[in-house]
């Protein structure tokens, strides 16, 4: 953040354009951005633009239980090595346990709840989702409609666990 509003700043003093949006590392198993970025673009007015919204397939059900439990190619071939690298909180794969669970719960899919509770963030203006198949691109749009209530936000955070920053 501190780097951030350094070129902010820099913009500002030279007449050149200033940041309008950021493009970062945010979503339900890695919320590390809560501690300074995201503060710090709404408090400047730069809308946020979280790339993983669905941490690479966990929070999408993809992998079940551990990295080992993968259940689609990107999952069990050569891009899990990069999924490994990014996430390892302790507590990654309970939460995303809950979020399959309460998908269940609303009858919707659990990268429908993961991209609710992103929306429901302050900020959080577009974020940055990759699809395999148009459907999936169908039910990511319909998350937007999908309202969290207060108990069930607090259910899926709850187990969440600060973690170094892995990049």
């Amino acid at each position: 953040a501190r780097q951030f509003a350094e070129l902010q700043l820099t913009a500002r003093l030279n007449g050149w354009t200033e940041f309008v949006s950021m493009q970062n590392h945010y979503n339900l198993i890695y919320r590390e951005e809560e501690r300074e970025m995201n503060p710090y673009c709404l408090s400047s007015g730069v809308a946020l633009q979280p790339w993983s919204p669905l941490a690479r397939g966990i929070l999408a059900g993809a992998y079940r239980g551990s990295l080992e439990g993968g259940t689609t190619d990107r999952s069990t071939g050569q891009d899990r090595a990069r999924t490994e690298s990014l996430y390892r909180g302790e507590m990654d794969f309970a939460i995303a346990d809950r979020v399959i669970k309460l998908a269940e719960e609303r009858d919707c899919r659990p990268a429908q709840i993961a991209i609710a509770w992103l929306l429901s963030k302050p900020g959080v203006t577009a974020p940055v989702v990759g699809v395999s198949k148009v459907q999936q691109l169908h039910q990511l749009v319909e998350a937007c409609s999908i309202e969290l209530s207060v108990e069930e936000t607090t259910h899926l955070e709850e187990l969440y666990r600060p973690v170094d920053n892995l990049l």
